[in-house]
């Protein structure tokens, strides 16, 4: 085991690497750099993926916002010195906000846990026992209505969704029942606590649903089909044939088993659903977090932003693969990947 680890860690430093490659040599080729925009709200202008200056005044504005931004190295001496500065976990600065890249990141990060998490526990707690219950009763009518909505909601964009909710619930035609920005009111800080958990609560409520209705199809018929396949093994027959309950069967011998794929998935689904990012939803409804700090970055070619998030995300993302594997070793201690190669 600590051989494969070990294995694993190593390919995660090449495999970085080539991520942050591409986005960087994808990145010289992308018009409009962060000198161009700086210099559109000023007197020069671009031409021919170049800058052209007016005058001295301009040429020596050019050279100056070069300086600034670090473009007037070259960029085989740019791409080292941001592999430096990301092995001392340096994520930069931002060119359009002047602060640090981490500290961007976690303030953003409230929003991205908030929709994160409550979508990760919600859907997990909805379509795990719907799973479970279109299992047993396969081929019922309920297994039929209930694949249908699911379907239904999966097919709903959650873009759409929301500008349907937004109408009826949220004062767009209808009622006004819900708020439509942020993830709390302005008097918050005032409030108690009871009344600060249900103003939360209520702000998450419309967002969270456009998340939810589309995310849990997908671990719904995992789970459904997970049930089935181990409910035809032949343990299961040997047991039900001693004699033993539908219910003792179903709780003691199929779910410990079906369960393996759905819980070595849990690490995965957990951190993505922080740092996926609801661009859309965000937009929405004015919520200001991890997926909006992306979208507007590739806008203003941030580009410290753009590579300081791919970074992170793609380590963070390679670790947690790494944790799921491990965990589906202490789930299921008949996996050996020491032996993989044998």
């Amino acid at each position: 085991m600590l051989s494969y680890i070990l294995k694993r860690v190593l390919l995660m430093i090449p495999t970085l690497i080539g991520v942050l490659t591409v986005t960087f040599v994808v990145i010289q080729f992308v018009p409009g750099g962060p000198v161009e925009q700086a210099l559109t709200k000023g007197r020069a202008g671009a031409g021919d993926g170049g800058y052209r200056a007016r005058g001295d005044s301009d040429a020596k504005q050019i050279e100056a916002l070069k300086k600034l931004y670090g473009f007037d190295k070259p960029a085989h001496v740019r791409y080292v010195e941001m592999l430096g500065n990301f092995a001392r976990f340096d994520l930069g600065t931002s060119f359009s906000q002047n602060k640090p890249v981490a500290q961007l990141i976690r303030e953003k990060l409230p929003v991205s846990i908030s929709l994160g998490l409550w979508t990760f526990l919600v859907s997990y707690l909805i379509s795990v026992p719907l799973g479970i219950a279109k299992a047993v009763r396969e081929g019922s009518v309920f297994d039929f209505a209930t694949t249908m909505a699911v379907l239904v909601g999966y097919a709903i964009p959650g873009f759409v969704l929301g500008v349907f909710l937004i109408v009826l619930f949220a004062g767009g035609t209808f009622w006004d029942l819900f708020p439509l920005r942020g993830l709390v009111s302005e008097n918050w800080a005032t409030l108690s606590w009871p009344a600060r958990i249900a103003d939360y609560f209520w702000h998450l409520a419309l967002p969270l649903t456009c998340l939810v209705i589309g995310s849990f199809a997908t671990m719904t018929f995992l789970t459904k089909n997970t049930f089935i396949e181990e409910m035809r093994k032949q343990y299961v027959l040997v047991a039900r044939a001693k004699g033993l309950s539908q219910r003792r069967v179903l709780w003691k011998h199929i779910f410990r088993n079906a369960l393996i794929p759905i819980v070595t998935g849990f690490p995965a689904a957990f951190i993505a659903a922080f740092f996926t990012g609801a661009l859309l939803i965000e937009t929405l409804f004015s919520l200001d977090g991890l997926g909006l700090l992306g979208y507007e970055a590739i806008l203003r070619r941030d580009y410290p932003v753009v590579m300081g998030s791919l970074f992170l995300f793609t380590l963070i993302g390679l670790v947690v693969k790494l944790v799921s594997d491990v965990v589906y070793t202490l789930v299921d201690p008949r996996v050996q990947f020491g032996a993989v190669g044998r």
